[in-house]
C-alpha cells in the first residue's frame, strides 16, 4: 500500500478567537485526483497555505510526501507545484520571461537553459498560451494569468499539484481545458492532484475523490462516487402507468412513490433496477426510459452543511 502523499492529523489553526480550520484530518492518495470542497470562508485556502508551509498550524500534524511539514519544506516543496489564490507576476515582462524567472529560482536541474526553455514550451503549451507566451503579462486577461500560474506549477513536473481555485476567470472552454489537463496528469501516473474549490459542479466532473468542509470542519471524505452513490428511487417513463406499477409492487421491497403523466416513481429497498426493468419488460410494459436518481454533489453539500458539521465518514 503506497504511502499518502497528504496526510493531516486534528489540523487545527486559530487567529485568536477565530477557529478557522478546527481538527481536519485529510489524507490524499498516490494518484488522487483529490477535490478539497466548501464555500468561501469555510477554511480552505488557510488549509492549503499550511500543507505548503506558508502558514503555521495552531496545533495538529501535517506531512506532505511523507515527510513533516513545515519542518521538512526545503526538501518537500520542490517536488510540489502550487498555485493558491491570485498568481502574481512582473507585468511588464513576458509570460516566457516570468517563468524563466521563477525557474531560475527553485533548485537547480541538469540541462541548464536548453532544458529550461523546452520545459517552458511545454508548460505554456499544456495551458494553452505557447502563442501569447511573449507577450507582457500586463496585457494578459484574468483568465490568461491564471493559466500562467497554472503553468508555473507546472513547469518542474511536481509529484503533486496542489490548486486553490485554479479556474478563476476563465470562461467555460477554459474551464474544461484545464479540467481534462488534470485529469490526464494524473492518468499519467506521476502526478497526484489536491484542488480546492467552491464549484460543486467543478469537483463531480473531474475528481476521484473529495473531502467536504464547513466552517473549518471536515464534515465528509469519500470517493465522489460513493458520495453520490443512488438513493433507491427510480422513475419509470412509459404509457403503460396502471400496469408498470401493478408489476412493480409485485417484487419484494418496492414501494410507490408518485404518478405524473406517463411517470411513475417507485422506492427500491435492496432490488436491483436492472431487476425491475426485467419485470417490467417480461411483462409487456414498453419501458420508454428507466432514470436511477442520484444526488448531486450540490445535494450531498447541503444535506451535510444544513445542521452543522457531522463526524467524517472514510
Amino acid at each position: 500500500m503506497s504511502q499518502p502523499v497528504i496526510r493531516t492529523e486534528a489540523l487545527t489553526k486559530r487567529y485568536g478567537g477565530l477557529v478557522a480550520v478546527d481538527g481536519v484530518d485529510l489524507q490524499v492518495d498516490q494518484g488522487d485526483l483529490f477535490g478539497f470542497l466548501g464555500p468561501n470562508g469555510s477554511g480552505k485556502t488557510t488549509t492549503v497555505r499550511m500543507l505548503l508551509g506558508l502558514v503555521f498550524a495552531t496545533s495538529g500534524r501535517i506531512e506532505v510526501l511523507g515527510r513533516p511539514m513545515p519542518r521538512a519544506a526545503a526538501a518537500v516543496l520542490p517536488e510540489v507545484g502550487s498555485l493558491v489564490e491570485g498568481p502574481a507576476f512582473y507585468p511588464h515582462l513576458s509570460g516566457r520571461a516570468n517563468l524563466a524567472l521563477f525557474d531560475a529560482a527553485g533548485p537547480g536541474r541538469s540541462g541548464g537553459r536548453r532544458d529550461r526553455r523546452r520545459r517552458i514550451d511545454d508548460a505554456l503549451g499544456r495551458v494553452g498560451l505557447d502563442g501569447v507566451g511573449r507577450r507582457p503579462v500586463k496585457a494578459y486577461s484574468s483568465g490568461m494569468r491564471q493559466r500562467l500560474g497554472l503553468a508555473a506549477a507546472l513547469l518542474r513536473a511536481p509529484r503533486l499539484l496542489i490548486l486553490d481555485e485554479p479556474t478563476n476567470g476563465l470562461d467555460p472552454k477554459g474551464m474544461r481545458e484545464i479540467r481534462d489537463l488534470l485529469a490526464g496528469l494524473v492518468r499519467g501516473g506521476a502526478t497526484t492532484v489536491f484542488l480546492s474549490s467552491h464549484l460543486l459542479a467543478e469537483v463531480e466532473q473531474v475528481c476521484t475523490r473529495a473531502a467536504i468542509v464547513h466552517q473549518g470542519r471536515l464534515v465528509a471524505q469519500d470517493r465522489v462516487d460513493a458520495l453520490l452513490a443512488p438513493t433507491g428511487r427510480v422513475t419509470v417513463t412509459t404509457p403503460d402507468l396502471p400496469k408498470a406499477a401493478e408489476l412493480a409492487t409485485a417484487l419484494r421491497g418496492v414501494r410507490l412513490g408518485g404518478r405524473h403523466a406517463d411517470r411513475l416513481t417507485v422506492q427500491l429497498d435492496g432490488t436491483a433496477p436492472e431487476e425491475l426493468n426485467r419485470q417490467l419488460v417480461a411483462g409487456g410494459v414498453r419501458v420508454r426510459e428507466l432514470l436511477v436518481e442520484r444526488p448531486s454533489l450540490e445535494d450531498v453539500f447541503l444535506e451535510l452543511t444544513a445542521g452543522g458539521a457531522r463526524d467524517a465518514p472514510g
